[in-house]
């Protein structure tokens, strides 16, 4: 059994350890291949993915040399196989990954577990999307996105993770544990100023830490920087935090706390 590994620079492990795919041609086939999860890809994008406007005058030769080349090189590492991963079909190529194998997948997969457990079971979903995040190495391929494909694929991935980061700091408030994610919290918005969610998020936790000032700040701050970066103002949900904030709603603290992120 193989693992495949995009979430960082591209890794396959082996039972006996990682092994190299050398040359940005065959990682880029290989990432290529691995972000179709499982479809087939054409060669006409498979040859646009890997040489862009640089293709080769025979390129089906070339594509053809380097799919072969990655078979014997998967062939390598799984020696009991029976059956190439790496098949051609009427609509072109595809890998085989089997369930558990790509960590993206997985990934995605455990996050949309947790999304499903709504606002019922915080300490299970906080668990489930601790373990999604800690699968992160680094950016999607390492930042070598390639082409078109590759980089759409890493911009749905990155979403994805970032849908986790404010399920995971929802269900930690829930729990009570907004000191605990402060810090955190604090550095994720300054990472990602425009995206209101984690503003929210570190509006409340710094009101339940006692910190009123500090989270209107954070507000007063975050209006100006959308008004400066994009002209608009702040969403509703936003201003709803502000408002509940203001008048020192009850369900920003104590037991009351979820049904304010719920309608957040």
């Amino acid at each position: 059994m193989l693992r495949f590994s995009i979430l960082g620079a591209l890794q396959i492990r082996t039972a006996s350890g990682p092994a190299e795919i050398s040359g940005d041609l065959q990682r880029t086939l290989v990432q290529t291949l691995l972000v179709s999860e499982g479809q087939s890809v054409s060669g006409e994008a498979l040859v646009e993915e890997m040489w862009g406007e640089g293709a080769p005058d025979n390129q089906a030769n070339a594509l053809q040399a380097h799919v072969s080349r990655l078979r014997r090189k998967l062939r390598g590492l799984e020696p009991d196989r029976t059956t190439s991963r790496v098949t051609i079909h009427p609509s072109g190529y595809r890998l085989t990954v089997n369930e558990g194998e790509l960590d993206a997948a997985e990934f995605v997969r455990t996050v949309r577990q947790a999304e499903t457990l709504g606002s019922g079971s915080p300490e299970e979903a906080a668990r489930l999307l601790r373990q999604a995040l800690a699968m992160w190495r680094g950016p999607v391929f390492g930042g070598f996105t390639g082409g078109t494909l590759c980089q759409l694929a890493g911009a749905r991935y990155e979403e994805y993770r970032m849908r986790a980061m404010e399920l995971r700091f929802d269900a930690e408030l829930r729990l009570g544990r907004h000191a605990a994610v402060l810090a955190e919290l604090a550095e994720t918005h300054t990472s990602h100023p425009l995206r209101e969610r984690f503003c929210e998020q570190l509006m409340i936790a710094l009101y339940c830490a006692g910190r009123q000032a500090d989270a209107l700040d954070v507000f007063r701050r975050m209006r100006r920087h959308l008004a400066d970066e994009l002209g608009i103002e702040p969403s509703p949900a936003l201003r709803q935090v502000e408002s509940a904030i203001l008048s020192h709603d009850p369900a920003l603290s104590g037991d009351l706390r979820a049904p304010l992120l719920q309608l957040t």
